[in-house]
């Protein structure tokens, strides 16, 4: 279970921003529970703070107060290296030089010194994602499905109790979000991971999530069940991203 607790950010404004009084820094605050298992939709507007989040949690940006709590342990002051999470980017952040199999390793072994019961793990995984015959194929030869395919199946080696995925499904047609959404579900299930996925489009949430996160001016501005929030009862503030104001 992931639980973020009252996490503040402070950043600079941008000079035209600067209020009255001076102030010179903005504040994003956040407050939210996901359940091992569960997949967290994060919508809301372009620099709304949906990337912020995530990468508060996973360490690449540092909160001015708050906690972030993973299975009951403060994962809060912990390196990037320490914490029990895993990413997934939208450019997959794969290595054009090496081969399916040695991206794959790369998530559990930098190295690439690995054992028998590693490589073993590494062949479940791709057998899991269904490209254990592409273990010998470069990224360039693979389409832009299959090379998210090989980044999930690097997370999922990685065994992680938390899983943050920034916008994986943006480049992808409708046909193949559907294909690599039911394989996030059941890899999320499989190994009991709490994760956020963030996504422009309402159709992922729907698709992925249960409950929705929406995320407006560096705040939660609603959290709950996805037809709830992003449905026909959303607020007004929704419906204007949704485009129905």
């Amino acid at each position: 279970m992931l639980t973020v607790d009252n996490l503040k950010f402070s950043y600079p404004k941008h000079s035209a921003d600067v209020d009255d009084k001076g102030t010179n820094t903005a504040e994003m605050q956040f407050n939210l529970d996901v359940q091992a298992g569960e997949i967290l939709s994060i919508i809301g507007p372009s620099g709304s703070g949906k990337t912020t989040l995530l990468n508060l949690i996973a360490g690449f940006n540092s909160p001015s107060s708050g906690s972030i709590i993973v299975d009951d342990v403060d994962i809060t002051s912990l390196k990037i290296h320490q914490r029990p999470v895993t990413t997934v980017f939208q450019d997959n952040n794969l290595f054009p030089h090496l081969d399916v199999f040695t991206n794959v390793a790369i998530g559990i072994q930098p190295s690439l010194k690995l054992t028998q019961d590693e490589k073993q793990h590494i062949h479940h995984a791709l057998e899991n994602v269904g490209l254990a015959d592409f273990h010998k194929r470069r990224p360039k030869e693979l389409s832009g499905g299959q090379r998210q395919r090989i980044a999930l199946a690097r997370a999922l080696v990685r065994k992680q109790s938390v899983l943050l995925l920034d916008e994986p499904l943006a480049a992808l047609g409708p046909a193949m979000k559907d294909e690599i959404i039911d394989l996030l579900k059941a890899m999320v299930e499989e190994q009991n991971m709490a994760a956020l996925l963030i996504s422009h489009q309402p159709t992922d949430a729907f698709r992925a999530s249960k409950r929705t996160a929406f995320i407006n001016q560096g705040k939660i501005h609603q959290i709950g069940n996805t037809a709830d929030v992003l449905g026909d009862s959303a607020d007004k503030v929704i419906k204007q991203y949704l485009g129905e104001s």
